[in-house]
């Protein structure tokens, strides 16, 4: 069969310009490639051109908009996912015009497809003692207690991505007098996080009494499930959820089926912003690339401020209008002048 422009350029964007350029780790590729395979998919069911026949010159605006109202409509996505693959498609087409500059005006026609604008979810978060509520948990009599409760502690003091923490190695793990982490984020930048010393004496344990501590082990996953095998993002997502669970059942407040990785890491960060960390140090301990991203914290808490306020005390202001306000009579005779 003979190979398709849209092929080619596709499997050299998916195989050499993601991983070799622009240096994306392998969940970003594995993204980027589920939506071609989906877009792909609406081209065969929807459009009836066959994934192996698709020209790039049969991939205009017309049909990328046609793509995406097929996400909405039939498929159910909501906004943020619609937005998500069209920000697939756009660095496919900004790869295309340096690629295949014959496309360069097919390619600014997709590149200015807008995203749409998507209501932002509340800033979801744990108060300090919901957290503590959640961390006592997991029973530590057990080895699977144990590195439940390194695990959820972990995630929560460092502030990581679930992505980070579940590519720990044991060599990221320094056991000095002051315990660090190594975690790698996005784009494989590596930012050095040092842990509270409790979490840092559970690291300790869990590490010897895991048998991990010996320099063979080094590059093994400091989290494994019963397999041996690493664990994964579901696989924590799955720990937290089951722990909160447990926490709801036993009168912990504040805690919702619906918490999310990431809960823990926003709650770290308000909890730091709240003690009177500098912004800086938090975006540091995140990761984020810039100050600007942090700052969805301080919004937040002037928020949190403000709401505290308003049901603090009633407000002194007098809420009856002045006597003239009412009077119908002199009203119309200001009117007149």
């Amino acid at each position: 069969m003979k190979e398709t422009d849209f092929a080619r350029y596709l499997t050299q964007f998916l195989g050499v310009y993601l991983p070799g350029h622009l240096g994306s780790k392998k969940n970003t590729q594995l993204s980027y490639r589920d939506s071609f395979s989906l877009f792909l998919e609406y081209c065969r069911d929807e459009e009836k051109i066959a994934p192996e026949k698709l020209m790039v010159s049969q991939v205009d605006r017309d049909l990328i908009l046609r793509f995406l109202k097929w996400l909405e409509e039939v498929r159910g996505c909501k906004t943020t996912t619609r937005n998500q693959r069209l920000a697939t498609i756009h660095s496919f087409f900004s790869f295309l015009i340096v690629e295949a500059p014959q496309y360069i005006e097919q390619s600014q026609k997709v590149l200015n497809i807008p995203m749409k604008k998507a209501d932002k979810p509340p800033l979801m978060y744990l108060p300090l003692n919901s957290v503590k509520g959640l961390l006592d948990q997991p029973d530590r009599t057990t080895m699977q207690g144990r590195r439940d409760a390194v695990l959820l502690s972990l995630l929560y003091d460092t502030g990581a991505r679930v992505q980070e923490l579940v590519d720990l190695k044991v060599c990221d793990i320094n056991l000095n007098d002051t315990v660090t982490v190594i975690l790698t984020g996005k784009g494989d930048k590596s930012r050095i996080v040092p842990v509270m010393a409790p979490t840092g004496e559970l690291l300790r344990q869990y590490i010897d009494g895991a048998g991990l501590s010996h320099p063979s082990k080094s590059r093994t996953p400091l989290f494994t499930n019963r397999g041996r095998q690493p664990l994964t993002r579901a696989g924590v997502t799955y720990i937290l959820k089951k722990y909160a669970s447990q926490a709801q059942a036993s009168g912990v407040k504040d805690i919702s089926g619906e918490i999310t990785p990431h809960w823990l890491r926003h709650s770290k960060a308000m909890h730091l912003l709240q003690s009177g960390v500098n912004l800086i140090y938090i975006r540091d301990l995140l990761g984020h690339s810039d100050v600007s991203t942090t700052e969805i914290y301080a919004r937040a808490d002037e928020t949190m401020k403000r709401k505290a306020l308003l049901e603090a005390y009633k407000s002194p202001t007098e809420d009856k209008l002045p006597e003239w306000k009412t009077d119908k009579n002199l009203l119309d005779w200001l009117k007149s002048l």
